[in-house]
């Protein structure tokens, strides 16, 4: 056993380094020590699975050089092995990819023993060794790998993600880590990359069954030059993150369609009807990834009322003013915004039309404005009789809307 405990900087801290990217936080490995001497010198444990440590003084995280051996299926059926005896290159090689199995040491040497420089500089996802195919978490990491740094698979991992399908490993994942997954993917540069990437590998189909069955269903082409269903969404999903929208904004967009997935073929390439099917579909998804209430009820109103959005300004006054009572305009004005982000990036995912103008969005903003600005108290004080006091505060929203979108 070594006298001194040797410490290095693991993971993605010294990846984004070398991107040259910000470091948000760094993790620490530990070689040659014991859970008891950590505590002694004042670390906290917090690891459940394998011996993880908070520093007394920054609470960064410090976790022993450990081996760990398949035990069953899934990303929790490891048995974990950490003693002073494991070594660097040992913790290293159980990491998912080569660009994240890079440590360095206090006086900045870099230790990579399976060549993640080289990776990084080519902007290849390698998995180090076949270990990767144990933990189906991993393909949802890659997909949210190349999602944020547009980076591509090498062949031989993207076989290993594809056989990791096939042989049902990929069944074992459980909602939450999906969706946390899924949700750091959408907050990528290229969110697109991360669904490619899981249809590529075919885990698409049991991740995200709803999405998978866009692709190869067409749209009519005077509307939709790219034509294909999938390809429109991707369109989308990659304009909320050009605009560096909210992940409940982004979310919205990847499901404002679903419902054309399934699309009865004799009505095809039109979608009559896909609003309605779109928001249970995705009542089904956002229920089994458990997804957030923001982002679940944005996608329900996005998906509902889009194409009423799209048409705004051949909306009569009273449909418009029950489109702010459906969105709750009236007390969450943010959110409709929201949903008007959502719409312009589909308006705006068609091929030939990614940079057009859509005054729908400042056109329903002002009358928004003008329909809130009704004094609800005023009219309830002046009314006599309680009961009418809803209709006359809804035919004064439905008489400024109609000042407002006449430009009086």
């Amino acid at each position: 056993m070594k006298n001194k405990p040797e410490i290095y900087c693991v993971g993605g801290a010294v990846r984004d380094r070398l991107l040259g990217l910000p470091v948000q936080d760094r993790d620490w490995v530990v070689v040659g020590t014991t859970p008891e001497a950590m505590e002694a010198q004042g670390f906290q444990p917090v690891g459940k699975d394998f011996p993880v440590f908070l520093h007394p003084k920054t609470h960064e995280e410090y976790a022993l050089a450990r081996t760990e051996r398949k035990t069953a299926r899934g990303y929790k059926g490891f048995a974990v092995h950490a003693a002073p005896d494991v070594t660097l290159e040992q913790d290293l090689l159980r990491r998912d990819f080569t660009i994240n199995a890079i440590a360095e040491a206090a006086d900045g040497t870099l230790i990579d023993p399976y060549g993640g420089q080289t990776d990084l500089a080519a902007g290849i996802l390698r998995h180090v060794s076949d270990a990767f195919a144990e933990d189906p978490v991993r393909i949802l990491r890659g997909a949210r790998f190349a999602a944020r740094f547009g980076f591509s698979f090498a062949p031989e991992t993207l076989g290993l993600m594809r056989a990791m399908v096939e042989n049902g490993e990929v069944d074992a994942l459980v909602p939450e880590r999906v969706w946390q997954e899924l949700a750091r993917g959408l907050m990528g540069e290229q969110p697109s990359r991360f669904i490619s990437t899981l249809r590529d590998c075919g885990a698409l189909k049991k991740v995200l069954p709803e999405v998978d069955a866009l692709f190869g269903v067409p749209q009519p082409p005077q509307y939709h030059p790219e034509i294909d269903c999938g390809i429109h969404a991707m369109m989308v999903l990659d304009d909320t993150a050009r605009h560096n929208y909210a992940l409940e904004v982004r979310y919205a967009a990847l499901g404002h369609d679903l419902g054309k997935g399934n699309t009865p073929k004799d009505i095809l390439p039109r979608h009559i009807g896909h609003e309605l099917r779109s928001v249970d579909l995705l009542k089904t998804v956002s229920e089994r990834l458990r997804a957030p209430a923001d982002c679940r009820d944005l996608a329900r109103l996005v998906a509902r009322y889009h194409g009423d959005i799209h048409r705004a300004k051949q909306l009569r006054a009273d449909t418009v003013v029950r489109l702010f009572d459906s969105c709750d305009g009236w007390r969450k004005p943010e959110r409709f915004t929201q949903i008007l982000q959502a719409c312009q990036s589909d308006a705006r995912g068609r091929t030939g039309h990614e940079h057009d103008d859509y005054p729908q969005a400042a056109y329903l903003e002002r009358l928004l404005a003008a329909a809130r600005a009704v004094d609800a108290g005023a009219i309830a004080r002046e009314c006599g009789d309680p009961a009418r006091i809803p209709e006359l505060i809804r035919l004064a929203r439905i008489a400024a809307v109609e000042r407002a979108s006449a430009g009086t």
